[in-house]
């Protein structure tokens, strides 16, 4: 780290540098389950470091006070939580997209410090992409760009991602379901213009190109969403609709695809007739019930009155419209019947 920072400032600062290439490269190793979790514990530790390093430079001490005195514990000072540092740093700034992120993992550290919750991982990427990109931008913005990090990493190699959504996790594991609740809660708490801040989550398309004709051209490049002109904003509008209702163009038709009864009678079958007992009745295992809290569960199709009933998981569901009903294909049998002869994912439906 270049020299000129007071002794104070400049630990703090190198402490959180540290920290967040850590975190970047715990989040980034493909054997290591823990990501979501270890990068948010060290990032958290990370971005309050960070706001100790402008407070030293700002010649404020970040420490609690009993009174006129300083609090101790174990002979050192007691340093302000993260919490605290946002209301220093930010002030009457409520609402910025920086802060609210922010905010965001705060409790959810809390929640993930001793659990691993890879059933997230997918669905929080773009707050944690936001978390890392914010960091940067505020040590630039205090301290210039030659403490800043990008140099020092690199585009992780990428496989397509999980399709896994919040519901998934709950049915994974039914004690995930107080982060789910506090994920969906928090984000209904955002304002649009903060959602929609690169911000607060950052989310990209990223489209496979016919390779460039200079060989000196970069691989990967990023075009912040905000500095676009209105013209390429809207190109890029088309191509997100584009991508996110590609499914449309699946042709409708009945060949190959199965009323929800079929998948009923398929899926019970598969399993080899099985009967339960429920309210005190024996019946089948697999029933019009279960296949309905299946499809809600996967998140494989919109609910009844949506606006949007042509958005479902094509690999599972198409949407007829002349019929205004849904259709299943022969992969979302194969995957009922593995998924409903492991009974804590049978018993999570009804939970």
């Amino acid at each position: 780290m270049p020299r000129g920072l007071p002794k104070a400032v400049k630990k703090s600062l190198e402490k959180s540098r540290d920290c967040a290439l850590l975190a970047v490269e715990t989040y980034n190793k493909p054997a290591i389950k823990f990501k979501s979790g270890g990068y948010i514990v060290l990032m958290v530790i990370s971005w309050t470091a960070l706001f100790h390093a402008i407070f030293f430079k700002q010649k404020k001490k970040p420490f609690y006070k009993d009174g006129r005195f300083f609090r101790k514990r174990d002979g050192d000072y007691c340093y302000w939580e993260l919490s605290v540092c946002l209301k220093e740093y930010f002030g009457a700034e409520s609402n910025n997209p920086i802060r609210r992120n922010l905010e965001f993992f705060i409790p959810l550290r809390n929640m993930v410090e001793h659990k691993s919750i890879p059933e997230l991982d997918a669905d929080i990427f773009s707050e944690c992409q936001a978390l890392l990109l914010n960091f940067d931008k505020i040590v630039e913005k205090e301290f210039g760009k030659k403490y800043c990090i990008r140099e020092s990493l690199s585009f992780a190699l990428q496989l397509f991602p999980s399709s896994k959504s919040l519901n998934n996790a709950v049915i994974a594991n039914p004690s995930n379901k107080p982060i789910v609740d506090f994920i969906k809660s928090y984000r209904n708490t955002i304002t649009t213009e903060v959602r929609e801040s690169g911000e607060y989550g950052f989310k990209a398309f990223l489209i496979q190109v016919a390779n460039h004709d200079s060989k000196n051209s970069l691989p990967v490049q990023f075009f912040s969403y905000d500095k676009l002109s209105e013209e390429q904003k809207k190109n890029v509008n088309r191509v997100a609709a584009l991508v996110k209702n590609k499914h449309v163009q699946v042709p409708v038709q009945n060949m190959d695809l199965l009323k929800p009864n079929k998948v009923v009678n398929r899926v019970q079958k598969g399993l080899g007739n099985p009967k339960v007992v429920r309210n005190g009745k024996e019946k089948d295992k697999f029933t019009q019930h279960t296949h309905t809290q299946c499809w809600y569960a996967y998140d494989v199709r919109p609910h009844n009155g949506n606006a949007h009933p042509e958005r479902t998981n094509s690999e599972f569901c198409i949407y007829d419209a002349p019929n205004n009903s849904y259709l299943y294909t022969e992969a979302w049998v194969d995957f009922l019947i593995e998924e409903m002869q492991i009974d804590d994912k049978y018993n999570a439906l009804y939970n």
